[in-house]
């Protein structure tokens, strides 16, 4: 088995978004291996929301034992995760919500990680996306 990478999970609104965007990161990571990545978007019924359980679910899914970054959408998206964040047993340890632009920030993260870098590096690399110019 290759060296542990840090997992992503996505938290947007929108199921849609959430798969969107992880399939645009995945496509824009060059080819090769990519780190893990889910979506975890909408309620449990399809609709817009978020669900704590449906999170949860997606950090263990990508937990390789490198970390977890977690990017969201919208406030009450951070507000969900930091209250699995408060409860140790929820979440994979070395779990962290990034403070990071959700597209630009996740494609980033994704292209970082699926290098085999560090939890900081994957964090730095997203927050730096704040920096990007579009003009």
């Amino acid at each position: 088995m290759s060296d542990p990478r840090v997992g992503l999970v996505l938290v947007s609104h929108s199921a849609a978004v959430a798969s969107a965007v992880a399939d645009l990161a995945r496509g824009l990571t060059g080819g090769g291996p990519t780190a893990p990545v889910a979506a975890a978007g909408g309620d449990p019924d399809g609709g817009l929301g978020t669900n704590a359980e449906l999170i949860a679910q997606a950090a263990h899914e990508v937990d390789e034992g490198a970390g977890v970054a977690v990017l969201v959408d919208l406030g009450s998206a951070v507000l969900t995760v930091k209250s699995l964040l408060a409860d140790e047993d929820e979440l994979p340890p070395n779990t962290r919500l990034l403070d990071a632009p959700f597209v630009e920030g996740t494609i980033a993260a994704l292209v970082t990680a699926s290098t085999g870098a560090p939890l900081d590096a994957v964090e730095a690399a997203a927050a730096e996306a704040y920096t990007y110019r579009k003009t």
